[in-house]
């Protein structure tokens, strides 16, 4: 990775970059995140009790939209032609844990749209069970890996 930030100008005014010179290649990218809850709230969640409906499912469908709307939501981002967007909701011990998949045959990088998913699918999960647990919280959202591109492949190293 480079020592300067590429969002920035000459002059240090935010600019999208261009990418009309790079080849086009597979990406692919791997983030996370948890919603943290009472125990009770995640019984009602997999005992598909909640007033609002199916809690995964809304929020899966959320993250989707999310990734697909990226360009729009995170002003420099580049619109990207996605190929395949999945979004796994996982029950834990008083939490679900969310993990986003995004590819693309792009010319840039497409961590922001699985970060995206994530975010917004954690969001969604919370306004579907607010009601009931207004203390849930969202934590770790993070990029576990990307492939593609230039800077070929990175992976986030535990510990």
């Amino acid at each position: 990775m480079g020592d300067r930030l590429t969002h920035l100008d000459e002059h240090g005014a935010a600019h999208m970059v261009d990418v009309a010179g790079k080849p086009v290649t597979h990406r692919r990218a791997v983030a996370e995140g948890r919603v943290r809850m009472r125990p009770e709230t995640l019984a009602m969640i997999v005992e598909g009790r909640a007033a609002k409906g199916d809690v995964f499912a809304v929020a899966r469908i959320a993250g989707i939209q999310a990734a697909k709307k990226t360009a729009d939501l995170i002003p420099l981002c580049h619109p990207l032609p996605i190929t395949k967007i999945s979004v796994e909701l996982e029950p834990g011990d008083a939490e679900v844990r969310i993990t986003a998949v995004v590819e693309t045959d792009g010319k840039t990088g497409i961590e922001m749209e699985a970060l995206s998913a994530v975010s917004v699918a954690s969001l969604a999960l919370y306004d579907m069970c607010k009601a009931v647990d207004r203390g849930m919280e969202i934590t770790g959202v993070r990029l576990l890996e990307k492939s593609g591109g230039a800077s070929g492949t990175w992976t986030r190293k535990e510990g």
